[in-house]
Order: structure tokens, then C-alpha cells, then sequence
């Protein structure tokens, strides 16, 4: 069956405004994707408002100059500017300015300016089984894994068209029966030390997408909830080392308070039993500047970081002054906690460089440096950073990307899987 629009959404989509525009960019797309209608949606995330170029400026202001605006809650990505004035960002005109225009044009859009990745630690958190159109890859894995909405891994232009319209096309993760695992990754022979310690999540998430792709998984073996900054760390690996969009944790996340209910059969098409040597071998890929004996720099953040995370982040320093930077990006919500109890101040006299609105690896703002080597405990700023930044890469849990920063050189603590 072809895609069948109800009258008024034919309507919109015979407009020459920005609506019009818009309800026709969706219905194309969705004729595309194979969807038969179109669905409401509660609410969306834009990742288009992160520049790449001036096509996509002037795709917006042509939305403002057409009269569009979002009808449902749009918040919106990292842009390439620091717009809290944290951070210096070293983009030259007339690439700036047209990044300025492109985030104007988005805020007349009627978005929210909240400028993050994490917008789900930032208030937007739609319900369980609502439909949403999500866009950033760490975005659409939290939103489908851990909040159990429904929504597709939505591109630039064609999630803001999906926020004008208040429509997505129907298919993919939107539909429930697409939504159940084939295949169990089970890591109940890993250590329970290492399963509890921060550092097992961006290794374990990366490992998952290398394993399973784009299929449907559940994960068993995990005894206790770990904490939504542990499952961002997962998502966020797993969405950049393969192409997750949604994963299941038994009795963690919502669709699957155990293996038997979550899979679409009996048995699944597949069991992934991690040992400690897959453990270590995904480890060890996520750094590329293993033989390095100082570093330059500590980046985290990646997703950005949350409020719990900043306080983490200051128990460990002590107060210490740091002998390189460390870039911690955040959301201006975070921020704004920061600035209110006087942490900010104590973190930058430390050395700490806070990031709002952006990140390291999306716009330039640590020094060009040939040869230059990054330490950091994301999974995906160790999945980006070389070749985005092009710096080399250790990865480390957060104590030792302090006690590494504070020392200028490689500082390790073990944690075996």
C-alpha cells in the first residue's frame, strides 16, 4: 500500500509557506521509508541546528521566512558556538556568522534553546509509548532505551520538518512489533566490580554496537540499575560505534523487566556470551595513543554532563590544580546549577574548561597541535575525536582522566572485567 494522507494534512503539504514545505519534506520521506500513513508525535529534538554548512542556514531562515514554527516541543542539539561565553571557539568568519544565523533561525522556529545533547536530563522527557521524532544518535538510544518513547534516528531537516508539522512517518522503532530482540548480550561472567565501576558502560556500550549492529538486543546479567548517567554512557557507545537506536537491559529498562518478555521468540536468533578478553579487546580499541607518556588534554562530557557528574567531577580534583585542561562540556541547565553554588568559579580556578551549548569534537575550540594526544572516559569522544579533532586518544575511567591531567601524563587503575 502507498502512503495515504488524511485531507488536512493534504492540505498543508499543497501550501507554499513553511508549513507547506515542511508536511512535504515528511510525506516524501515517509514514501520513501515504505509507511503507509502519518502519526502525531508529542515531541521533538532537532540535531539540524548543528552548522555544517550554509545550506542548512538557509534552509532555516527559508522555514522563518515562510511563516513555519514547531508545533509540539522542539528542543534543540549542540550547536558550534558557546553562546554562555565559556569557552572560547576558534571559528573564523564567515563560518561564525552564519552558525549565529542558523541558531537565530532556530530559536524563531519556536525551539527551545537548549542547546544539548542529554536533553533528557534537561526536563524533556516524553512518555513511555508516546511517539516523538528525535534526532543525535545518544538522544534517540536514551529516549527509545531508557524512557520507552518511540522515535526513529530522525536527520537534519527532516526533524524539524517532523516538529512543524507535528507528524512522522509510521515505521521502524514507532511500530511495537519492531521494537522486540532477537539477540541476548549477556555479561553475567564479567566481574561484579568491574559491571559497578563507571568505566564498564562507554566499554561495554561500545563493544554492544560492534556486535549487534542495527538489531534489537537485550542485555543480561546486570544485578542492579546502574544509574541513568551509566545508561547514557551505553547508549551513547553503542549509537556510535554501530547503529543502536534502541537497546533493552533486563529488569533495568522499561520494555524488558526480564529476557523472556522482551524477545520476539522463545529463543533468540543469537546469544553473545562477553568474556574478559572481549572486554579488554574493546577496551584497548578505544584508545589510539596506547605507547603515549604525556597528554595535552582531557575532554569529557560526551554526552554532556549532568549535575551528579560535575560534583563527581570536583570530589576528585580536590581542590588540585591541573597541570593540562580538562573541556567538560555541558547544557546550560547545568550550568546554571554550577554558577548558583559557586562550583563553576572553584572548577575553572582548578583549570577545568567548561563547554556549554557544544562540544570539542562538533566545532574547534582546543589548540590545533600536531601529534597532540586526548584523554577521555566517553566512549563516543573516543569514537570521534581523531578524526574530528585530530588528536590522538587514551581512554580512562574519570578518576584517571583527573589524576592523569593533574600529573600531564598517563595515570591507569585497572579494573578487570
Amino acid at each position: 500500500m502507498s502512503l495515504a494522507l488524511s485531507p488536512e494534512e493534504q492540505a498543508i503539504a499543497a501550501g507554499k509557506d513553511g508549513a507547506g514545505t515542511a508536511m512535504r519534506i515528511v510525506a516524501e520521506s515517509a514514501r520513501l521509508l515504505g509507511a503507509q500513513r502519518l502519526i502525531p508525535i508529542a515531541s521533538a529534538h532537532i540535531d539540524g541546528a548543528l552548522y555544517h554548512g550554509d545550506s542548512g542556514t538557509l534552509f532555516a531562515e527559508r522555514l522563518v521566512e515562510g511563516g513555519a514554527r514547531v508545533a509540539v516541543r522542539s528542543t534543540l542539539n549542540v550547536g558550534v558556538l558557546d553562546l554562555m561565553g565559556c569557552s572560547r571557539i576558534r571559528l573564523e568568519e564567515p563560518q561564525r556568522g552564519m552558525a549565529r544565523r542558523m541558531m537565530d533561525a532556530y530559536r524563531k522556529l519556536g525551539c527551545e534553546q537548549s542547546w544539548t545533547c542529554a536533553p533528557y536530563q534537561a526536563g524533556h522527557r516524553p512518555a513511555q509509548g508516546s511517539d516523538v521524532a528525535w534526532g543525535e544518535s545518544n538522544a534517540v538510544a536514551f529516549c527509545n532505551s531508557v524512557l520507552g518513547a518511540r522515535t526513529n534516528r530522525y536527520g537534519d531537516f527532516l526533524d524539524i520538518a517532523c516538529a512543524i508539522t507535528g507528524r512522522a512517518p509510521d515505521y521502524g522503532l514507532h511500530r511495537p512489533e519492531n521494537r522486540r530482540a532477537r539477540l541476548v548480550f549477556d555479561v553475567s561472567g564479567l566481574s561484579p566490580s568491574f559491571l559497578a565501576s563507571e568505566i564498564a558502560w562507554p566499554v561495554l556500550g561500545s563493544l554492544y554496537g560492534r556486535e549487534v549492529g542495527n538489531a534489537i538486543g537485550v542485555v543480561a546479567g546486570i544485578a542492579n540499575h546502574p544509574g541513568e548517567d551509566a545508561l547514557k554512557a551505553f547508549g551513547a557507545a553503542a549509537a556510535s560505534s554501530g547503529a543502536v537506536g534502541l537497546f533493552h537491559i533486563a529488569g533495568v529498562t522499561p520494555e524488558a523487566p526480564d529476557v523472556g518478555a522482551i524477545l520476539v521468540e522463545p529463543k533468540p536468533d543469537a546469544i553473545i556470551r562477553v568474556t574478559s578478553e572481549m572486554v579488554a579487546k574493546a577496551r584497548a580499541g578505544l584508545s589510539t595513543a596506547a605507547a603515549a607518556r604525556t597528554i595535552d588534554a582531557v575532554a569529557i562530557g560526551s554526552p554532556h554532563l549532568s549535575d551528579a557528574e560535575f560534583a563527581m567531577l570536583e570530589r576528585l580534583i580536590a581542590g588540585r590544580r591541573l597541570a593540562v585542561p580538562i573541556y567538560a562540556c555541558t547544557g546550560r541547565h547545568v550550568l546554571a546549577s554550577l554558577e548558583q553554588d559557586g562550583r563553576r568559579k572553584r572548577l575553572e580556578a582548578s583549570g577545568v574548561v567548561i563547554v556549554a551549548d557544544t562540544c570539542v569534537v562538533v566545532t574547534p575550540i582546543m589548540p590545533e597541535l600536531a601529534g597532540g594526544v586526548l584523554m577521555t572516559n566517553s566512549g563516543k569522544f573516543a569514537h570521534y575525536a581523531p578524526g574530528n579533532t585530530g588528536y590522538a586518544v587514551l581512554y580512562a575511567s574519570l578518576a584517571d582522566c583527573v589524576e592523569s591531567a593533574i600529573a600531564g601524563m598517563p595515570r591507569f587503575t585497572d579494573i578487570a572485567a
